[in-house]
């Protein structure tokens, strides 16, 4: 399980870290890597391009870049050339694309949306520098296993109707990249690729051709509230099950909170059916942390924060109805609610909370506040 996700600008202090991460992403690479000397001035030229990704304080990812005048190379050019001779020498402040050079992500922890993240990165200074365009020329690693039988063009479209599954480039597309032609000898070194390479191109819609630096404020937060069905569950896991398909769902639209309703959980509570009400919400509190360690790991793993519903939390022989913020990055954060129903108070012995407390959290400063059963996001 990983307990924190942090995406940073990479500093030379992490350089062996950084190149043991990269060489075991590249395991079938035959050509050369990252000198730390060549990494030292990127960093110098660049500093705010370059991104690594940490889980639990472990680099397993890595997104380098540069800007470019674009106009200078156009659309036929190789690696090596947009890199200056991997001197970076074509790292342009006044250029109006930013270019990427390098992303991996450790095999280890594929399969997390941490690629997402890194890309996620690279969108968001492109709209901050107001530049026009992320463009990265990217290898079809699989393309060797089809090239007798395919040409370069047919392969493209057979992973774009995901008739053949391609680990860069299905990834690229799904990260809303379109594909601006298929490049020849890009990386001559890339056996796999075959040598060819399908340059990439996102546009940034936020692009301003007179442009005041003046830093853009993000207006807008996507929000997936989850409309759940209380029905019986068999186990805690049959609920884990439910909810990772909700929270899944919501993560494919690139939301930035899936919201669950209050006492979701409430059909746990059959378990007790023998006990009274007041007994039965207390026992069914054992499940409580469970849930918070569950949605905080499905946080990660999706890269969508989560706004865990509320359900009894019972300490120090006190009940209260209270609720978990686990966020995207593994950081948790609890709330209360303040005004409690009279019938919790009756039935179950409920006491108020008293929390109003503001949160941050990388889509944005979001207050909130619990009130009368609401989440109200101001």
């Amino acid at each position: 399980m990983i307990n924190k996700i942090e995406i940073q600008k990479l500093h030379i202090g992490q350089y062996k870290e950084l190149i043991a991460t990269m060489k075991v992403s590249y395991k079938n690479w035959q050509g050369s890597f990252w000198s730390e000397v060549a990494i030292e001035n990127l960093i110098a030229k660049f500093s705010e391009g370059q991104f690594v990704i940490l889980a639990d304080d472990k680099i397993v990812g890595c997104a380098l870049s540069i800007i470019v005048k674009y106009d200078e190379f156009g659309d036929e050019h190789s690696y090596k050339q947009i890199t200056g001779n991997y001197s970076f020498s074509t790292h342009n402040i006044a250029g109006d694309i930013l270019y990427g050079i390098e992303v991996f992500i450790h095999p280890d922890y594929r399969g997390l949306r941490l690629g997402r993240r890194l890309y996620d990165a690279r969108k968001e200074l492109c709209e901050k520098l107001n530049l026009k365009a992320v463009v990265f020329g990217g290898r079809i690693p699989n393309y060797y296993k089809y090239a007798t039988e395919l040409k370069p063009k047919e392969y493209l479209k057979k992973v774009k109707l995901k008739e053949i599954y391609d680990p860069v480039l299905s990834f690229q597309l799904s990260n809303d990249f379109h594909v601006k032609k298929i490049l020849k000898n890009y990386m001559p070194e890339d056996n796999q690729s075959q040598e060819y390479a399908t340059l990439l191109q996102w546009d940034n819609v936020y692009f301003i051709e007179d442009y005041v630096n003046v830093q853009r404020i993000r207006k807008n937060v996507r929000i997936g509230l989850v409309q759940w069905k209380m029905r019986t569950y068999n186990s805690i896991e049959e609920l884990f099950q439910q909810a990772e398909y909700f929270i899944d769902s919501i993560s494919n639209y690139k939301s930035d909170f899936a919201v669950f309703p209050e006492y979701f959980n409430g059909p746990l509570m059959a378990e007790f059916s023998e006990m009274n009400e007041a007994e039965a919400m207390r026992s069914m509190a054992q499940y409580t942390n469970l849930i918070k360690t569950k949605f905080s790991e499905f946080a990660v793993r999706y890269n969508v924060n989560i706004i865990a519903g509320s359900m009894p939390i019972y300490e120090n022989n006190v009940l209260i109805n209270g609720g978990f913020v686990c966020h995207r990055n593994g950081k948790i954060d609890r709330y209360e609610k303040l005004h409690i129903t009279p019938d919790e108070v009756k039935f179950w012995g409920l006491k108020g909370g008293n929390i109003l407390q503001a949160y941050e959290t990388d889509a944005g400063k979001i207050r909130m506040r619990v009130f009368k059963s609401c989440l109200f996001l101001i």
